[in-house]
């Protein structure tokens, strides 16, 4: 078991590539228990926590100053556990096939399974996201369940953050776990509305937007 304090984030170094296998169900299993953990994707870092955990997800309005019509997102392992939290129309379904894994975010209307709480209250509609990322990935497969999300973006910031030692230093007294695996992009992912039966881009960032039609 790797334990975990909640007033002092526990910084964890792991293999970018080849994560270990012991390292990776350790944080699953502090995810479990009710972690918030920074994490590095194929565009930044982010905050991550159990699907169920409402306090986690609190915490993370807080950090973020969020209000209550944030956007979360839940990462997913592949294209046929989306289909269980999103409603997704044959053509959305081949845009996402077509850009999964990879550095995108799609706003789509939420199925029963995802928590009313997850759900943007206005529109009913969830992220949803796959990256492309070997430790993330491992994690998903350890896990044999969604991660609730948000970019690891502070107010004031322009940039989401990037380096391990910089988020230990600004919110290692706000998280349990941050995960040190090597460099990340500088960009938060690009993010897609499809949940109006259309393709509207809500942020331009690591994924190419030329690349959505």
């Amino acid at each position: 078991m790797l334990p975990y304090n909640p007033r002092v984030a526990r910084l964890i170094e792991i293999h970018p590539t080849h994560p270990q296998p012991r390292l990776v169900a350790a944080i699953v299993q502090a995810l479990r228990a009710g972690a918030l953990i920074a994490y590095p994707t194929d565009s930044s870092y982010a905050l991550g926590c159990h699907i169920g955990d409402k306090r986690a997800m609190d915490r993370i309005r807080r950090i973020r100053r969020a209000d209550k019509n944030h956007n979360f997102t839940l990462v997913c392992s592949d294209l046929s556990e989306i289909s269980l939290y999103a409603r997704v129309d044959n053509w959305a379904y081949r845009l996402l096939k077509a850009h999964t894994p990879g550095p995108y975010t799609f706003i789509l209307q939420a199925t029963r399974e995802v928590p009313k709480r997850l759900q943007n209250p206005k529109r009913r509609t969830i992220g949803i996201r796959v990256p492309d990322h070997p430790l993330v990935n491992a994690m998903l497969d350890t896990l044999g369940e969604p991660i609730m999300s948000s970019t690891l973006s502070l107010p004031g910031d322009q940039m989401p953050l990037t380096d391990p030692m910089d988020i230990e230093e600004r919110i290692g007294h706000q998280v349990d776990v941050i995960i040190d695996a090597g460099a990340t992009g500088i960009e938060p992912t690009t993010v897609v509305d499809l949940s109006h039966g259309s393709v509207e881009v809500l942020r331009e960032g690591r994924g190419d937007v030329s690349a959505i039609a």
